[in-house]
């Protein structure tokens, strides 16, 4: 074919005032000419793309484009001229007319994630349902009185079913998870391939859940304590394992003695007109706090207040720079509900306090890894300035579910998206954002907050390994959520909050086998952590795609329908090579530039050039 375009973002080149940049076509290309088009001055520069090389089958064209000096931002696409058209290629796709600058290709010279965040393989665990390491320390039946609302802690045995709501004891039931457990299940964690732990929230809290922090600077005792963080954190870095912990700093419980809800003379806002801490949350004429999305038992904190803003990021002692440090020294932030945290009653300034906690952050440890909760679209918080990362449910989550399981995220009605649907809205997902923050996007098929994506399938083992072929090869940074790997289950919060099973009896051991050999794989192929990729096949129920670097790649092919023969057409290929199967000694070939493969039904092939 003679159409083919492909601009490597893996392969730009930072000089002093420019970038150099790479551009490969066919060699029999029909353009007449090739352009870069920049905007250094807010005016378009054309910059022709001459005198190229050939490299195998493509040939290999490079300039350089200015550094923007007005913004951190440079933006660039490229314009081919072709007999009556034009075509222009951009970070989403291609098009017939100059796409808008959110899709333009984007590089941040100011700010890039940390290098060491993309070679990850992050394990999601919420601490109370992990491993119970010792007994001792898990609430016991009616030991207090949960928001002191008549609703009793309750001590449920590991394994029982969880409550159906948080309307019952979804938030007051206990099994007994601990950090000591956590710690002790490291051995699980180094064999599964896991290079860095999120945690959910473990501070101190009355519930199990701690999205309400009664004390930002103490961590639970009943998971614990300070230095039950301390042993894992300094376990974890003997085996070069990273650590994020949740930071919930939009809101508080109300039970923290900033406000002191139930009058336990704290000096807290609600019970004093004249308390320190009155400006810290947002009352209205009718002294009612403004909480997250109504939950009364969670006020919400203003950031409009310079004493909230010292407690949270800016002074030395602040919540955000005292986990940075020894003895705890963790590696990274999550935010949750980051996109909503502003002044008084609203997300008002919100860029503005995420970017100073950014600064606070990188002051402390330039790096560490920042990221944030969002389950719609973060274009606006991921162009370097704020967020290293998001949760990417938009990006990754949500197109996965609805071509998997044919559902949306997060109301879970039906939905009908092909494989070049998928393939269309993983690009525009990605093209919105500069490519190393792509590279760093945290990708799931499930949390905490969602259904399990094994309820979802129905359990089906097959989908649920398709669906970790993709969390291990797609462009980003995979999290498994615990229990995903062994055929853990469960519906809608809490439901998806189940206790790990230990019981190896319990296990799905060819799902867990299929993990081990996609974590191996993505540790042994430097594209799969840094590569680009190109779609390669969209069909009905079959996407096929290449990650690419210049020396190595991959081709992955997904099907998630009946069995099915295919045929990849790899003319577009800068060398033919022979490919290794996953998980077999066998070799393919291509013939007459084209591979022939046998799709079993629900499955997914890797193969890797060697």
């Amino acid at each position: 074919m003679t159409d083919f375009r492909f601009h490597p973002q893996s392969q730009v080149v930072q000089q002093q005032d420019s970038y150099l940049i790479t551009l490969y076509t066919a060699i029999n290309h029909p353009y007449s000419q090739i352009f870069v088009r920049v905007e250094p001055d807010h005016e378009e520069w054309l910059i022709e793309l001459k005198k190229p090389k050939q490299e195998g089958n493509w040939l290999k064209w490079q300039t350089k484009i200015p550094v923007s000096p007005h913004s951190p931002l440079t933006l660039y696409c490229f314009k081919f001229l072709c007999q009556d058209q034009q075509v222009f290629l951009h970070a989403a796709g291609e098009s017939s007319r100059l796409p808008q600058k959110h899709f333009h290709f984007k590089i941040n010279h100011n700010a890039k994630p940390p290098a060491w965040v993309k070679q990850q393989v992050f394990y999601q665990i919420f601490p109370e349902r992990f491993a119970n390491g010792d007994p001792n320390l898990t609430p016991t039946d009616d030991s207090y009185s949960y928001h002191r609302d008549g609703r009793a802690v309750v001590q449920k045995k590991w394994g029982e079913p969880v409550a159906k709501s948080h309307s019952g004891t979804g938030a007051t039931e206990f099994y007994g998870g601990d950090l000591i457990g956590i710690e002790q299940k490291l051995d699980y964690l180094d064999e599964l391939g896991v290079t860095a732990i999120y945690l959910n929230p473990i501070f101190c809290s009355p519930s199990n859940h701690k999205y309400d922090c009664s004390n930002y600077f103490k961590v639970e005792p009943h998971f614990g304590g300070d230095d039950a963080l301390i042993s894992l954190s300094a376990n974890m870095k003997q085996r070069g394992m990273k650590l994020m912990l949740d930071a919930v700093v939009n809101h508080t419980s109300n039970q923290h003695h900033w406000m002191d809800y139930y009058q336990q003379g704290m000096g807290g806002a609600y019970h004093n007109s004249d308390s320190l801490f009155k400006d810290w949350y947002h009352f209205d004429d009718s002294g009612n706090y403004w909480s997250w999305k109504g939950v009364e038992t969670l006020p919400k904190l203003n950031f409009a207040n310079l004493e909230v803003q010292k407690a949270i990021y800016s002074s030395e002692q602040s919540v955000l720079k005292h986990w940075l440090k020894p003895p705890f020294s963790i590696d990274a932030w999550r935010f949750d509900v980051i996109h909503m945290l502003g002044e008084h009653n609203s997300a008002q300034n919100n860029a503005h306090y995420v970017a100073e906690f950014r600064k606070s952050i990188k002051e402390t440890n330039p790096d560490a890894y920042m990221i944030g909760e969002h389950f719609a679209e973060a274009t606006q918080w991921l162009q370097g300035d704020q967020e290293d990362a998001a949760m990417n449910y938009y990006g990754f989550n949500q197109p996965i579910v609805a071509f998997l399981a044919k559902m949306d995220v997060p109301r879970y009605s039906p939905i009908k998206l092909d494989a070049k649907g998928l393939a269309e809205w993983l690009a525009e997902s990605r093209g919105s954002i500069p490519f190393a923050n792509q590279l760093a996007q945290y990708n799931l098929l499930d949390s905490h907050d969602t259904p399990r994506f094994s309820h979802l399938v129905n359990d089906g083992i097959d989908l649920n390994k398709v669906a970790a072929t993709l969390l291990l090869t797609y462009v980003g940074v995979p999290s498994i959520y615990y229990g995903d790997e062994v055929g853990v289950t469960g519906a809608n919060d809490p439901d998806c909050r189940r206790c790990f099973p230990w019981d190896e009896s319990q296990w799905q051991q060819p799902l867990l086998a299929h993990y081990q050999q996609l974590i191996a794989l993505r540790k042994h192929r430097k594209e799969f952590q840094e590569g680009d990729i190109i779609s390669l096949l969209e069909s009905d129920d079959v996407w096929a795609f290449i990650r690419w670097l210049p020396k190595h790649h991959s081709i992955v092919v997904i099907n998630r329908g009946d069995a099915a023969n295919i045929t990849l057409n790899l003319s577009n290929m800068q060398q033919l090579a022979r490919y290794r199967l996953m998980g077999s000694i066998e070799e393919l070939q291509p013939n007459q530039q084209q591979l022939s493969l046998s799709l079993e039904a629900q499955s997914s092939l890797i193969l890797s050039s060697i």
